[in-house]
């Protein structure tokens, strides 16, 4: 049998093993499993590891960065970001591969118009640094806004500015503030000056709307939610695991 599965911790809001196993289903792909293996912390992964029929891991928070030397191989993009969400298992070896930029960039580019050519993107994790990879790609100019100042290219809440809002319309939240139970939790920024031009995409999808979103809709923004970039990126993994 061949066990693919999702590391991270926790796990309560990962929609992974049911995705995989209706597609199982669905496909009749009767020698294959997917497991979720929560871990307190990541010296558990070498536990995973021993499982003689895996074949193949994704990855979520806290460990899309943890992960990478546990990884004998990576990819140009997973060297580009310094982030992991898929791990591919072939005669013993480990290959990471990063397939968050995949579906981010597919699920967003549907949504862009001219006028979104600045962003801001809220935290500085695996998540972010994948989002960054894609806007760098598309040519379009950033700065992360995290709760303490980081590089040149990060700002504090504290700094974020009404001129700076008004400025960058396509904002970004790649935070876990306003994933369920937490739900009324959400980036702290002063919603009352976006606009119909603003774009908001948030990559938690439980709830389906976020608070983050709520407010934006409430101005008149577009919105979305990460799930079709999960859609996207579990089918990219599932490609990965099988070419």
């Amino acid at each position: 049998m061949k066990v693919y599965g999702l590391i991270g911790y926790p796990l309560s809001h990962s929609f992974s093993k049911k995705y995989f196993t209706e597609k199982f289903q669905r496909e009749t792909i009767t020698d294959c499993v997917y497991e979720n293996f929560p871990l307190e912390n990541i010296e558990q992964l070498k536990e995973v590891l021993a499982n003689p029929g895996l074949q193949g891991l994704n990855v979520t928070i806290p460990y899309k960065e943890q992960v990478i030397p546990f990884l004998n191989e990576q990819n140009d993009v997973v060297k580009a970001t310094g982030a992991c969400n898929c791990i591919k298992i072939e005669k013993g070896k480990r290959k990471g591969f990063n397939t968050d930029v995949v579906g981010f960039e597919k699920s967003l580019k549907q949504f862009l118009q001219p006028h979104h050519n600045k962003a801001l993107i809220f935290g500085t994790g695996g998540a972010a640094k994948a989002v960054e990879y894609v806007l760098q790609k598309l040519g379009i100019d950033y700065l992360f806004v995290s709760r303490k100042k980081g590089t040149a290219k990060t700002i504090s809440y504290h700094e974020l500015k009404v001129e700076i809002l008004q400025q960058h319309l396509l904002l970004i939240n790649t935070t876990p503030l306003g994933m369920y139970p937490k739900v009324d939790e959400c980036p702290d920024i002063a919603y009352d000056y976006l606009t119909p031009r603003h774009h908001l995409y948030d990559l938690v999808y439980n709830p389906e709307k976020t608070l983050f979103l709520q407010k934006g809709e409430a101005k008149g923004a577009t919105i979305q939610n990460g799930y079709e970039m999960l859609l996207l990126q579990a089918e990219e993994s599932w490609r990965i695991w099988n070419e």
